[in-house]
């Protein structure tokens, strides 16, 4: 799951960053309006942590310009400004959440993560995906009733896929999808040909789901 910080607070956009990272996330940082909106409109991020008061501009500015563009990344406005009415103008321009600063880590992580389940899952806290029984909160997998230890990178790799099933998803998508990069860092695909593997392996005859495109990419059924 990809994250963007919006917070020109340096201190505390990279607390955030180090403790998002440690749970998995990939994260993206920006501290003003411009590295922002280049941002946004560049990656489709599973959901933006945005300060209201920037640096060249308002957040809320930003949240209207990524509602405009038809994106549907989720939001969470992170604010010192905790007003009533910021909260309702937010929530007004598509904003998923709202968090007044100061806050703990951990509040910012389970929301973030409540967002997710929500807009890509329904809410809910397991994926059931054909004998797929996947825990979004625990991050265990299981297949039929038995428990498959996959890593980090290979959970990420089957929500991914998950994610985008009955699609074709390219390799471009995959190595920027795990490593938070542009697929213009690899100078090869042997990683992403080598985690496909190990998950199939791992997952059996569920393996199978996941199909290989040659020369595109890959689907899972």
């Amino acid at each position: 799951m990809r994250i963007l910080i919006i917070e020109d607070e340096t201190e505390l956009a990279n607390s955030m960053f180090r403790y998002l990272q440690n749970e998995d996330y990939k994260c993206d940082l920006a501290f003003d309006v411009q590295e922002a909106r280049e941002k946004m409109m560049l990656v489709d991020y599973d959901c933006i942590a945005l300060d209201i008061m920037l640096p060249f501009g308002s957040g809320l500015d930003l949240l209207s310009e990524l509602k405009e563009a038809g994106k549907r990344d989720g939001v969470i406005i992170i604010s010192a400004k905790n007003s009533v009415d910021d909260k309702i103008n937010s929530l007004k321009l598509g904003a998923d959440d709202y968090l007044a600063k100061p806050f703990h880590l951990a509040e910012l992580s389970a929301r973030i993560q409540s967002i997710i389940r929500r807009r890509n899952f329904g809410g809910n806290n397991t994926i059931i995906y054909k004998n797929l029984n996947i825990n979004l909160l625990s991050k265990e997998v299981m297949v039929a009733d038995t428990m498959v230890e996959i890593t980090k990178t290979e959970y990420s790799l089957l929500l991914f896929l998950i994610l985008n099933k009955n699609k074709v998803v390219s390799k471009n998508a995959i190595a920027e999808n795990l490593s938070g990069q542009s697929a213009l860092y690899f100078d090869n695909f042997d990683i992403i040909y080598s985690h496909i593997k190990n998950l199939k392996k791992k997952l059996g005859t569920t393996g199978d789901y996941i199909k290989t495109i040659y020369g595109t990419g890959y689907k899972l059924n």
